[in-house]
């Protein structure tokens, strides 16, 4: 049997939160503003935001402390204002940890869950709505149930996701990412990919996700290139966003996988971006789960016109060539972390420690 819900009003296109921001007059009345501390004002999203919410007479708040990788100390301090100050809806701006963190937020406040309650999946009964506003092109946060937190003390990075947590409404503008790093797109880019992919590694996956699936991957494949060479063209940067939003529709619906799973702890302890933690075991994940969903690749790359040893190829130009060099006791705690994770149950075929370790000692 296959399941679909997707609950989330989307607005696509230039312009779109200026032509449609009326319809968060039928949310609530006091926002919270969740953002980092400047992207969300490059992208030219925060000062549009503000001036339809000062157009249509609404008071708010801003929230402007979340960083990559929002750790759960800075998201309860945002729960917090938000209650202090009577808001009622939350809006995220940015990319995934903006996003991510008004959703960490909306439950937190809406249940007053305390400390590390956010990972009880029970006590999720409630959520204020949630807004979102992407300005990166990877994460599809906009348009899924889950939200991915730090916790410092634990060392961990770990998601959790609830039906309540899918954003009510989504504007999707694709100006908002003219200003991202070059890095940045590259590696949001990745994140996306890694979304495709497991949509077809997932034991969860059903055939009418593969048109999403497979346009998406050769939408990025396509595009990548030219959007670096010429940042601020519009289509270009469209296609990225559309591949995105369509990887955030296949997870929504097919969750993540040992790709996910094995990309956290790097960025927990060596800092690496979240895509490009995704990016650098990418190839070797395929490698693996392989046997079990050959017929799956055969299609894939029937469609995009090469084998797979080309999208290798293609992969690696976007990867660093240093190697990690993993020390052997973050590998041993990191495999261990990795297969008590709640993505390793949506594999397609059973993984092993020692294959995880395997992958870690390539690295």
């Amino acid at each position: 049997m296959i399941k679909y819900f997707m609950p989330t009003k989307i607005f696509w296109g230039k312009n779109c939160l200026q032509e449609s921001g009326e319809f968060l007059k039928k949310i609530g009345t006091k926002p919270l503003i969740v953002t980092g501390r400047s992207s969300a004002q490059l992208s030219g999203a925060l000062p549009e935001l503000m001036q339809i919410l000062y157009t249509l007479d609404f008071t708010f708040h801003h929230y402007a402390e979340i960083e990559e990788n929002p750790e759960l100390e800075i998201i309860h301090k945002g729960a917090e204002i938000f209650k202090a100050q009577n808001c009622d809806f939350v809006i995220g701006i940015g990319g995934g940890s903006p996003i991510d963190a008004a959703k960490a937020i909306s439950v937190i406040a809406a249940n007053n869950l305390k400390e590390r309650e956010i990972y009880e999946a029970e006590k999720i009964k409630n959520a204020f709505p949630i807004i979102a506003i992407p300005t990166t092109s990877g994460t599809g946060t906009e348009v899924t149930p889950y939200s991915v937190v730090s916790d410092r003390e634990q060392k961990k990075k770990a998601g959790f996701g609830n039906p309540l947590m899918f954003p009510a409404l989504t504007f999707c503008d694709p100006k908002y990412t003219f200003s991202l790093p070059e890095k940045v797109t590259i590696d949001t880019a990745l994140d996306a990919l890694s979304h495709l992919l497991e949509g077809i590694y997932s034991k969860k996956r059903c055939d009418f996700l593969f048109p999403l699936i497979f346009n998406g991957i050769k939408t990025i494949i396509d595009n990548l290139q030219p959007t670096l060479s010429d940042p601020k063209n519009f289509y270009f940067r469209e296609k990225l966003m559309s591949a995105s939003l369509y990887g955030g529709f296949v997870i929504a619906q097919s969750s993540t996988t040992l790709q996910h799973s094995i990309g956290y702890p790097l960025t927990t302890h060596y800092g690496l971006s979240h895509g490009l933690a995704n990016g650098i075991v990418m190839q070797q994940i395929m490698e693996l789960y392989h046997p079990a969903i050959e017929n799956e690749l055969i299609s894939l790359f029937r469609y995009l016109g090469m084998s797979r040893d080309t999208f290798y190829h293609w992969l690696n130009k976007w990867l660093p060539k240093t190697k990690l060099n993993l020390p052997e006791d973050f590998i041993e705690h990191a495999s261990i972390e990795i297969m008590g994770s709640r993505n390793m149950a949506q594999n397609t075929l059973k993984i092993s420690q020692d294959e995880i370790k395997a992958i870690l000692h390539r690295l």
